[in-house]
């Protein structure tokens, strides 16, 4: 992983780009997304200086921009690399209280063969566990282990590097200790599963959430707690195989996003891999603002984008100074419940 690069994760599903379009207003169908999409993906080359790859929706890696060229070949075109989502959301585990699994294992090793015959060389699958009484379970943390470990050993029989995505939710009242506690719990288990799989970890990227207190909690936090409660969980859980680390933003605001990323990567300890950003909402909230779907705006709004990606790109070595500002800049981003 290239230093001060990270990744853009534009994989919303058809239903959650329903509520980023009804944020300002817009009819949720193909047109608009293909057309928020393409504000996204074709602004400045610039944007490769930060963004080394895009995580891509199915039908979004399938879309043509205004002439007819595909999105991928786009990115392509400027240095970026195309990814895919392959998972396809998450459903209730049978016989726990509520936690989930990720569907999506039947036919995938046929969809990551056309995929990478379509041109994307990694893909992303998320699963995701909630914190409170008894959660998540040991019968949670070993489902979202195996199924992880299955999707990473196809994707690499398929020439495609997984992205492994084990995300402990932020939704709840629990202290950071609490989080990182559970996080080092997940990332152990997850670890475990693929070593007993065989996942060629040099050829693996880790997205996880950072140590965070749960939004409910009333204690707040400062970067520099995070970053120390972050590393340390990495430190004891995640090999030094492992190339790098790009975490999910997990409802922060962009700037909390972009000023605990640069606590992380400040924080005097081992660090044997890349630590980077894998964003979505703290990436585009701004943009979406801005481009409130009019044509006029498309260009400001690519601006809204550069200028986070240099932000988090600054981050991502522990250059970043804060007061990056944007349209969207402080609003907090976190949407309980978020299934996509």
């Amino acid at each position: 992983m290239a230093k001060g690069k990270g990744l853009l994760a534009a994989d919303e599903s058809t239903g959650s780009m329903a509520k980023r379009l009804q944020s300002i207003g817009l009819e949720n169908n193909e047109e608009n997304r293909r057309l928020y999409r393409q504000t996204l993906f074709n602004g400045s080359k610039d944007l490769a200086n930060h963004i080394s790859g895009v995580i891509l929706f199915h039908e979004t890696f399938y879309q043509n921009d205004d002439n007819g060229k595909p999105f991928r070949q786009t990115l392509q075109e400027k240095g970026i690399i195309p990814g895919i989502k392959v998972d396809k959301g998450l459903v209730l585990l049978a016989g726990t209280n509520g936690e989930n699994t990720t569907q999506g294992i039947d036919g995938l090793g046929e969809r990551c063969a056309q995929y990478y015959k379509d041109g994307a060389r990694f893909a992303k699958w998320r699963c995701a566990l909630k914190i409170g009484d008894g959660l998540p379970s040991e019968l949670g943390i070993r489902e979202t282990a195996n199924v992880l470990a299955r999707y990473a050993s196809i994707c690499q029989q398929n020439g495609l590097v997984p992205i492994v995505e084990p995300e402990v939710l932020p939704e709840g009242d629990h202290d950071l200790e609490t989080c990182q506690r559970v996080t080092e719990k997940v990332l152990a288990a997850t670890y475990k599963s693929l070593s007993e799989h065989h996942i060629f970890l040099e050829g693996t990227l880790l997205k996880p959430n950072m140590v965070t207190a749960g939004f409910d909690c009333k204690k707040k936090n400062t970067p520099e707690d995070v970053g120390r409660a972050t590393v340390t969980a990495l430190q004891r859980t995640v090999p030094v195989a492992v190339p790098g680390i790009c975490f999910l933003s997990g409802g922060q605001s962009e700037e909390e996003a972009s000023l605990n990323l640069n606590a992380i990567n400040q924080y005097k300890g081992k660090k044997p891999w890349a630590l980077t950003f894998s964003y979505g909402r703290a990436l585009q909230a701004s943009v979406l603002s801005m481009w409130a779907g009019k044509s006029e705006n498309v260009s400001n709004a690519q601006k809204e984008l550069l200028k986070r990606a240099q932000a988090n790109g600054a981050a991502a070595k522990g250059e970043y100074k804060g007061g990056a500002g944007g349209t969207a800049g402080e609003q907090s981003l976190f949407e309980a419940n978020r299934n996509y």
